[in-house]
């Protein structure tokens, strides 16, 4: 069976996902797709809208195959990090092939300019550190670095998002020699980061979390821009747990450990740097909500995914010196769900795995799968009081969801 490795987030499933996972089963020729998706926080530093449980089902019920995990140590992470981790699970799952959506839509942009960045690496990185000394981010110190070095059309606009995921995609699967071809197909209509509607069907994450949130009534206005599946799923989700999941939900705990850590301990936590503890203590006592906290620590110097992203590390607690411990590749696939073709697929080739499977968290011992208990258990403070436990519980009693 060929497999179509797919790296995703779902937050939540919509038409544009629907048109990648037609589009890559389509440019794989493919019998099955493999889904590596973000748990219970993501990529931008954001707690995601819904739990990795009904996002497993959205993928299942929309497409998908079978559904694996990526772990916290790669998901909440800058695009190198997060690209190593989920491409080294597809190669252990014996993927042929990764497609991912792009702004290009055109594979060779992207073996171009690499190759190009492999000969011009010492001037891209010099460019890089001089526009970062005029105190801009680095995502944006790259992106003129770049521009100031290769202004043509042949090569890859990385100030695109999704093109600087697919390079650091096809970069891992070069840095660990795996037999995976990488495949892109173009973004349709909707920019990732979009937050408004700007077409009758296709709609980015962004713009429909922010209709959610600004909706709460049980009349959604995303109907047009989800599948079927999605809708009923939403709909579930706020009925059971009465909430769906946002900063907000979290900023009484976040304050809480700053204001009870000590600076010297901040500094200790994963992606803490030059004296932004100080700067995170001094806003903690101030502000009144997340969105507020994050006014007044935002800099030119830090992109405010950057700064998410700290702040999730400092909820879960979680140290440089663990977090860099477990960075490369991973060392488990943790099986979320499956449909029949996709079981189908694990007992013909699971003998093949080149990494353990996990299908039952109680049953594994290893303690880099601690860290993704820890997330899930910070993650379930989102839900009113009375449903912790049952959140919590959850991580160690579901088994794969099965959809037939």
């Amino acid at each position: 069976m060929n497999a179509v490795g797919v790296i995703v987030e779902y937050n939540p499933f919509h038409n544009g996902h629907a048109f990648h996972l037609k589009a890559s089963k389509e440019a794989a020729n493919a019998d099955v797709v493999i889904a590596v998706m973000s748990g219970n926080f993501l990529q931008r530093g954001e707690p995601a809208l819904v739990s990795k449980w009904y996002r497993t089902k959205m993928a299942l019920l929309n497409g998908v195959d079978l559904v694996f995990e990526l772990p916290y140590r790669f998901a909440v992470q800058k695009a190198e990090t997060f690209a190593n981790g989920a491409v080294s699970i597809l190669d252990a799952a014996c993927c042929e092939s990764v497609c991912f959506g792009s702004e290009s839509g055109n594979i060779s942009d992207f073996y171009q300019t690499i190759n190009f960045l492999r000969e011009h690496k010492q001037p891209f990185e010099g460019n890089i550190h001089q526009f970062i000394d005029t105190g801009v981010s680095y995502p944006k110190a790259v992106s003129l670095a770049f521009k100031q070095l290769a202004n043509s059309e042949k090569y890859l606009d990385l100030a695109k998002p999704n093109n600087i995921l697919g390079l650091e995609y096809i970069k891992a699967v070069n840095e660990q020699k795996s037999r995976i071809q990488p495949l892109t197909v173009p973004r349709k209509n909707a920019d990732y980061h979009d937050e408004h509607f700007s077409s009758e069907t296709i709609a980015s994450a962004t713009s429909i979390r922010k209709a959610i949130f600004s909706k709460l009534d049980g009349k959604t206005e995303i109907d047009q821009y989800v599948p079927e599946p999605t809708k009923q799923l939403l709909k579930d989700y706020l009925h059971h747990y009465l909430v769906f999941h946002q900063w907000e939900n979290y900023w009484s705990y976040l304050q809480f450990r700053l204001l009870h850590t000590t600076p010297d301990d901040l500094r200790e936590i994963y992606e803490m740097e030059e004296g932004l503890e100080n700067r995170l203590l001094a806003a903690a006592l101030e502000a009144a909500s997340f969105q507020e906290f994050m006014r007044k620590v935002k800099t030119k110097r830090y992109t405010w995914t950057r700064l998410q992203r700290l702040c999730v590390h400092i909820l879960t607690n979680t140290p440089k010196k663990e977090m860099n411990n477990q960075l490369g590749t991973a060392s488990y696939l943790r099986l979320l769900g499956m449909t029949s073709k996709g079981r189908e697929y694990l007992n013909k080739n699971k003998k093949n795995f080149s990494l353990p499977l996990v299908s039952k968290l109680s049953s594994f011992k290893d303690n880099e799968i601690l860290l993704d208990v820890r997330a899930s258990r910070v993650y379930s403070l989102g839900v009113p009081n009375q449903l912790k436990n049952e959140m919590i519980k959850q991580e160690f009693t579901q088994p794969p969801i099965y959809i037939k």
